[in-house]
């Protein structure tokens, strides 16, 4: 049993997960409903709510830490006020979690998806995502989706390929996080296991344009709290930078959301709330998914498309084969001291390695990069290197 100066804490736990019983609503996901792949007796007998220890794991990974230097939207812009991934993701933690507070569900489940959802994502944001997608069907794999990748991050890679062993509504709800596909209304699917989240994980491989909807509401929240997210946020970077101007906004929608992040984020919020209270859905009212759906085609247009954004992208292009063709030659070649031997593979489980082809190992490896590493990696294979000032005499003389 475990103690601390004589507190019982894992009474405590109970009586936490007893409270959620009495408070939550009925639609939402109770702690003691978690499910792991591989039962850990230490959880088990210990202190912490089991959601909430998903979360820990995925605030303490290393995929996590990478967030702070990816892409969300603009690439390569030197203003320390543009919303970076990390950021994202701690918007969309935070405002899931309203969301749910208010809805009643588990708060604890809904940011370890929260946090979790954008992990897979690789250098440059969605622009990478499609120039690895190319080349990972060049190379005969699926192409490459960072729903997908991030739960292949956080159970067969992370922690040196041993995983985190988190459960599996969170992978779900990191598997069918989609908050590009534009919905009024979600209802979680319910009733899935590891075999089923493994299906869809082959069936969206095989079929990128497939729809998963996750199987709890906790995740449904997560899923429209990515777009409360970034489509006002996304608006605020396009003026900063001098994209387009507030004014260019569409009138219904300067009228219906208005036209402000702030702005737009609390109308979403609280109509998502409005819509969805007492019910086994999470749903916006028919207006403003009107609404919402007409802002997204406007940011689509002129700030996601916009070419303006795009005059580095096939440097980035090139860049990405150069890296993909150059560690693969190295992993066929045995090239010991190759980076991603020494700074991916060094360590890394027998299991991984036994199981991943040396085409996966470099998209895991180039996925995982952020946009500095990525360029600072192109950098070192692309300018030469110094030669040493003085070099190490040879054991024995030459003849």
């Amino acid at each position: 049993m475990e103690k601390r100066n004589g507190v019982d804490l894992i009474r405590l736990r109970q009586e936490l997960e007893e409270e959620e019983r009495q408070r939550l609503s009925s639609y939402a996901t109770l702690s003691t409903s978690a499910v792991r792949a591989t039962e850990e007796p230490l959880l088990l007998s210990g202190h912490r709510l089991y959601f909430s220890v998903d979360s820990d794991r995925i605030l303490h990974s290393l995929a996590y830490a990478r967030y702070i230097d990816k892409t969300q939207v603009f690439s390569l812009v030197p203003n320390d006020h543009i919303t970076h991934r990390v950021l994202h993701v701690q918007m969309v933690s935070k405002i899931s979690r309203t969301i749910a507070r208010l809805l009643r569900l588990n708060e604890d489940l809904t940011e370890a998806i929260a946090l979790g959802h954008d992990i897979g994502h690789p250098p440059f944001g969605h622009d990478g995502e499609r120039i690895l997608s190319r080349i990972c069907v060049k190379y005969g794999l699926p192409p490459f989706q960072h729903s997908i990748q991030g739960v292949r991050f956080l159970r067969e890679v992370e922690r040196k390929g041993r995983g985190c062993n988190l459960t599996l509504q969170v992978l779900d709800g990191i598997l069918c996080h989609d908050g590009e596909t534009h919905m009024q209304s979600i209802k979680p699917q319910s009733g899935k296991t590891f075999e089923v989240l493994d299906r869809q994980i082959l069936e969206k491989a095989l079929d990128p344009a497939k729809d998963l909807t996750p199987m709890t509401l906790e995740g449904c929240v997560v899923r429209m709290a990515d777009v409360i997210s970034y489509v006002g946020r996304d608006i605020e970077d396009a003026i900063r930078l001098g994209l387009i101007s507030r004014d260019h906004i569409p009138r219904i929608c300067q009228e219906v959301l208005g036209t402000t992040n702030g702005t737009i984020v609390y109308t979403l919020v609280e109509d998502v709330i409005r819509a969805s209270l007492g019910k086994n859905e999470i749903s916006f009212s028919s207006r403003v998914a009107d609404a919402l759906a007409l802002l997204k085609d406007f940011n689509m247009e002129f700030i996601y498309m916009n070419p303006k954004i795009k005059t580095e992208a096939s440097k980035i292009e090139d860049l990405y084969g150069l890296l993909f063709d150059h560690f693969l030659d190295d992993l066929e070649k045995g090239h010991m001291d190759s980076i991603i031997f020494t700074e991916f593979l060094n360590g890394m489980d027998r299991g991984y390695m036994n199981s991943s082809t040396n085409v996966e190992i470099v998209r895991d490896f180039i996925a995982g990069m952020t946009d500095a590493y990525f360029l600072r990696t192109g950098q070192y294979l692309l300018i030469p290197q110094p030669l040493p000032s003085r070099f190490k005499s040879p054991t024995r003389p030459v003849a």
